[in-house]
């Protein structure tokens, strides 16, 4: 299927990350609107500054200079109820958007030990409670982010982003955590090790994030496309990688059910948009790695191998992938790990970072995103319930997966409508040297889908905060999931190795959340349509 997309109608944020894109530094606005005709005029202006997929090189083949600043704006319910659009096209949205994610925390696991909402930076809350009432209420999202070679660039766009909002009485909301409440500030952490300093998907546990996000139609040229296809896409049974339905990510396109589901209407309004659940995600850096340090002790008796190699392999088997991002499918023990092929592999990917060599780069990153879990099917490589795993099922779910012979052809089917675009970047700092749970620290996730009901909420509820899938019962993920008292994650060992599994029992809370909501990310057109206030929802 050939799916040939209106780059110029579509915000830029949807089709690519903008970290691998050469953006390393972003700075994330809440606006309140106070006079519906002014904030019909703000969105008109800054429309014309919005960045489209159109204006960024590489993934698309485009040959474009891409912008100093990429920015771009979503909407929550409430602010497009602020905007006055028509009641009709209004209630043609979804009810977890209308609902806003405030509402849905229990849904979503997001109180008791994952953090309570009173705990949530003030500009998520009101006096303690969601921020629930339509007058009180984040209204849009403006990003900013800034590409490495131009220092200034990001203060220069804060100070036109001020003067907009002044000029239209868009109110910028306080109360982030950070070095400046009026915006949440996030940025690619750097390897220097190699006295090279090089933006990586690192993150402040360790891990290497951002790895396999889904690929599907007409995000990417045909040559690129056939790259990056390979373990992102979707999984047929003649064992074949194919992109995913457009429909996925993107509204108005058929998806993997072979329907263009609803919408709101009139469909030019949400045809090119999509929604984006916002979340801030703080990293208790010191309990990670203090509870990984004991857990380690005890693998290392258990198993008999050294302190080192019980700690990098309890990380891996937690992910699902070691630190540096190579899964335990391709390198399931320490020793893989360490051999020749993946040394080769490592140096070979930190020359080409080097060297700026974007084919080189991609080529080696897809090495590590080409598998699946058939050959894996009790978890002796990778544990059925590591983050990765759920995060992103592949063909461990399929139907026919019972037997050996059944199993060569699994396919990704019970996957492909779960898939979710990861966008967003670390924020704050943690010394390795002195981790803390304190402070302002972890992952700003912009994740991004069609229906954050049938993708997102399904694959936060069932698969990070229970196991039932996974044949785990109420285990949840070991890293991003609720943990209560008896919390616990299992290690599966081979049937020959004479080892008894290992039990990582009484999890702490690694991740609490500190806020968030849902937006609507419009199309160019629709946010013409918004700026002049002519909405025809017949």
């Amino acid at each position: 299927m050939t799916v040939k997309l209106d780059l110029a109608d579509i915000q830029g944020n949807i089709l690519a990350p903008y970290g691998k894109q050469g953006y390393p530094k972003a700075r994330y606005f809440t606006l309140r609107i106070n006079d519906p005709a002014e904030g019909r005029r703000f969105v008109e202006t800054i429309r014309r500054k919005v960045t489209t997929a159109a204006s960024l090189p590489g993934s698309k083949g485009t040959a474009v200079t891409a912008p100093e600043i990429a920015i771009n704006i979503a909407f929550t319910f409430s602010g497009l109820f602020m905007l006055d659009v028509p009641t009709r096209t209004l209630q043609g949205f979804p009810d977890e958007f209308i609902d806003g994610m405030p509402k849905r925390c229990m849904i979503l696991g997001d109180d008791g030990p994952a953090g309570s909402i009173k705990d949530w930076d003030p500009v998520w809350r009101t006096n303690g409670e969601p921020n629930l009432a339509i007058a009180r209420r984040i209204h849009m999202l403006v990003t900013l982010n800034a590409r490495m070679t131009v220092p200034d660039a990001l203060e220069k766009a804060t100070a036109n982003l001020r003067a907009l909002c002044a000029e239209h009485r868009v109110e910028i909301l306080a109360g982030h955590g950070g070095p400046n409440p009026d915006f949440q500030e996030v940025t690619v952490l750097y390897d220097r090790s190699s006295g090279h300093p090089i933006p990586t998907p690192k993150e402040h546990f360790g891990f290497t994030d951002g790895i396999s996000d889904p690929v599907f139609h007409g995000q990417y040229g045909p040559e690129t496309e056939k790259t990056v296809v390979v373990g992102n896409g979707k999984l047929t049974p003649d064992q074949t990688w194919e992109p995913l339905a457009t429909g996925e990510f993107l509204l108005g396109y058929p998806d993997e059910a072979q329907e263009v589901p609803g919408a709101a209407m009139p469909l030019e309004f949400s045809r090119n948009g999509t929604f984006i659940a916002y979340r801030k995600l703080h990293e208790n850096v010191a309990t990670f790695k203090s509870y990984m340090s004991e857990q380690a002790e005890l693998y290392a008796r258990i198993m008999g191998v050294p302190q080192d190699e019980a700690y990098e392999t309890l990380m891996a088997k937690f992910a699902g992938r070691w630190s540096d991002g190579i899964p335990l499918i391709l390198a399931p023990t320490y020793q893989d790990w360490i051999s020749e092929r993946w040394n080769t592999w490592r140096s070979d990917l930190l020359k080409a970072q080097i060297a700026g060599d974007d084919a080189k780069v991609l080529a080696l990153s897809q090495v590590i995103t080409d598998y699946d879990f058939k050959g894996d099917p009790n978890g002796t490589a990778c544990p059925i319930t590591a983050h990765t795993r759920r995060m992103n099922t592949r063909d461990n779910l399929d139907p026919g997966y019972g037997s050996a012979e059944t199993r060569k052809r699994a396919s990704s089917v019970l996957n492909n409508r779960r898939r979710i675009l990861r966008r967003g970047l670390p924020y704050g700092a943690s010394d390795p040297a002195a981790p803390t749970d304190d402070g302002d620290h972890g992952v700003l996730m912009l994740i991004m889908c069609a229906s954050l009901f049938r993708q997102f909420e399904f694959v936060q509820q069932q698969w990070i905060n229970y196991g039932l899938d996974f044949n785990a019962g109420n285990d949840t993920c070991p890293i991003l999931g609720r943990h209560d008292a008896e919390a616990k994650f299992v290690i599966a060992v081979g049937k020959d190795s004479g080892k008894p599994p290992f039990i990582a029992a009484r999890l702490p809370q690694f991740v609490t959340m500190r806020g968030g909501d849902y937006f609507f990310v419009p199309s160019m057109t629709a946010l013409r349509m918004l700026g002049m206030g002519i909405i025809d929802p017949t």
